[in-house]
């Protein structure tokens, strides 16, 4: 797929240039990986905060199991010295 960037700043452009230089590898081809990452961490995290509201919504699930399992620990105990 083909991507186009009008009016970008000729001094980005001339760093970028500077930079594949170094690697060796053409402007498209630093801008292509750039890219890429920057998609790919975009997707990661918004996969991160996923995973972080699902294990504070199984925390609060298993703080709430916690309770009910104390609260009944504690009727049989009641029950037992009846």
């Amino acid at each position: 797929m083909e991507l186009k960037i009008r009016n970008v700043d000729p001094f980005v452009v001339k760093t970028f240039d500077e930079m594949a230089k170094k690697r060796s590898i053409s402007r498209q081809e630093l801008l292509n990986s750039i890219l890429t990452k920057v998609a790919y961490e975009h997707g990661m995290n918004e996969s991160e905060a996923q995973l972080k509201m699902l294990v504070q919504k199984n925390i609060s699930a298993m703080e709430k199991m916690a309770d009910k399992v104390e609260k009944l620990e504690n009727l049989l105990s009641d029950l037992m010295e009846e």
